[in-house]
């Protein structure tokens, strides 16, 4: 059986998809630049999606390879000496184990390769967003987006590779994910401006999954039982979990069974906590029957910059206490010792711990029964306010966005000032509470964001933690984006900038479950 894209390419046979794996989330920059009117024609004409193929019949146990939420590394991609724990080769990649579903996928276990293509999807309501690297090399061969899914269909495509042309919010019909997703791939192969030569070149799709509960631990390959499995975790997650649970939908419907797919959670880094750091002092029947627990997010974030840190210092991450502030618009914070997570300031949801754009954070329950007592509020209008009115736009009455309320602080606005304050006490208090948790800590990691880029908010988060041995360099903090050490040199608690990269992190555990070690 074969499809055709109908963008210059010949036929791909979608069923001689080598097995394979993937998944991430991504948040693209695309600058202006040349769209030819020939290659927007061709993702016009994106055909139909490819039939589904019959299900495989289950036949007994098989055992499905699983990342934990324990770092075993980073994939190495810049050259010369690795120093210690900066990465593995899949063939020491000791946090993969296996997840037993009682089940067989029909897919067989894919040969060693050198080098591996992965797709990584992070699929919205409406949007997809897309890249495809090599987690061995580091290699970000294209990246894009496609919006207005289900109405009136924008698509960008921008390849890394000289000399191809980019495409930007150019129209195509994508009345749903699974056109987004041949759109995407007639991109990828396009005769002129594609990165690769045919289909075959991807070895695999990679899914980001908000929530996986406490059914992962881990990354997995999706099957018919994890689905469902996936299906029962959307009331944890129901704005998110459908959606990817549409991506992975849309992927099978083109690209066939053939092609593995991967899920890999926000979730999953933290299934590592100790009950005592992921139990609320509720009735515990809540958590027996309801789990109603912390769970944490940004997982994948924090699971990259601590084995980057770990290779930064030289050591292994097992040796290691570390904090990672993964600030942005959306922030948490997460004790990592060891290379497990023990700790993590986003709980049930995404709405507890550190006030963030507009939502806000930790605060005492009580006061939602008082506001909507007073103002006759109901919960929907109560979550709506805790969610998109508070944060530092809340405080500030200025912006959500950091870059707004620093410029607004410096022109002597209070409340931006007080908003900017009181986001970086907030952070300092939990820095200081996890080092007490793990009885130390070696470094403090900032990375998103306004981790990587707001040199005010690192310098107040840092400002008063002499007591604890962290001392920052003013000069070698005032830098944005970059992978450094911004400590002092005689600092006992180094602090470290890592930008993050969910995307190579997903691919790197996707890479893993593929070659089962």
């Amino acid at each position: 059986m074969t499809k055709k894209l109908q963008s210059g390419v010949s036929l791909v046979n979608f069923l001689s998809i080598p097995p394979a794996w993937g998944f991430f989330s991504i948040i693209p920059y695309f600058p202006e630049n040349v769209q030819p009117d020939r290659f927007r024609a061709a993702l016009r004409r994106a055909d139909a999606a490819a039939p589904e193929l019959p299900r495989q019949k289950s036949a007994g146990s098989f055992k499905i390879p699983v990342v934990t939420g324990e770092i075993s590394g980073i994939m190495r991609s810049a050259p010369g000496p690795a120093p210690p724990g900066y990465g593995f080769p899949f063939s020491q990649a000791s946090a993969c184990n296996s997840y037993d579903v009682g089940m067989s996928t029909g897919i067989s276990k894919k040969e060693e390769t050198v080098n591996m293509n992965i797709l990584v999807i992070n699929a919205g309501s409406s949007s997809l967003k897309y890249q495809l690297l090599n987690p061995e090399t580091g290699a970000l061969l294209a990246k894009g987006l496609c919006e207005r899914i289900g109405i009136d269909g924008k698509f960008t495509y921008k390849p890394q590779v000289e000399g191809k042309q980019v495409l930007d919010a150019v129209d195509v019909a994508m009345p749903t994910h699974s056109e987004a997703i041949q759109a995407v791939l007639n991109a990828l192969v396009d005769k002129d401006n594609g990165v690769i030569g045919s289909m075959q070149e991807i070895d695999a799709v990679g899914h980001r999954v908000v929530h996986g509960g406490e059914a992962f631990a881990g990354s997995v390959l999706i099957t018919d039982e994890v689905m469902k499995a996936l299906e029962e975790c959307i009331p944890l997650a129901p704005l998110h979990n459908p959606a990817n649970i549409t991506g992975i939908n849309a992927c099978t419907a083109v690209m066939g069974k053939d092609v593995p797919q991967v899920a890999v959670f926000d979730t999953a880094f933290h299934q590592t906590m100790p009950a005592k750091a992921y139990m609320y002092a509720l009735p515990y029947e809540y958590y027996e029957k309801d789990k109603v627990r912390r769970y944490g997010f940004h997982g994948t974030s924090h699971k990259y910059v601590s084995g980057r840190a770990a290779a930064m210092l030289g050591k292994k991450p097992e040796e290691l206490k570390l904090i990672s502030c993964h600030l942005g618009n959306g922030s948490s914070i997460a004790a990592v010792d060891g290379g497990k997570s023990v700790d993590t300031s986003m709980g049930f949801t995404p709405l507890a711990g550190l006030p963030m754009g507009t939502r806000s954070g930790d605060l005492d329950a009580g006061i939602l029964q008082y506001l909507m007592n007073k103002y006759g509020m109901n919960i929907d209008e109560m979550l709506n306010i805790l969610n998109k009115k508070s944060g530092v736009e809340g405080l500030s009455g200025v912006s959500s966005d950091f870059r707004d309320l620093e410029k607004a602080a410096e022109e002597g606005n209070a409340r931006a000032q007080l908003a900017e304050e009181k986001f970086a006490y907030e952070v300092k208090k939990y820095v200081g509470a996890y080092a007490a948790a793990m009885g130390g800590v070696d470094a403090i990691i900032f990375t998103a964001g306004v981790g990587e880029n707001d040199k005010g908010i690192r310098a107040m988060v840092c400002d008063g933690l002499e007591y604890m041995g962290v001392k920052l360099d003013p000069a070698a903090n005032d830098v944005r984006g970059k992978e450094t050490v911004i400590s002092a040199a005689d600092s006992k608690v180094k602090v470290l900038l890592i930008p993050t990269n969910e995307e190579l992190m997903i691919a790197t555990d996707t890479a893993a479950i593929v070659k089962g070690n």
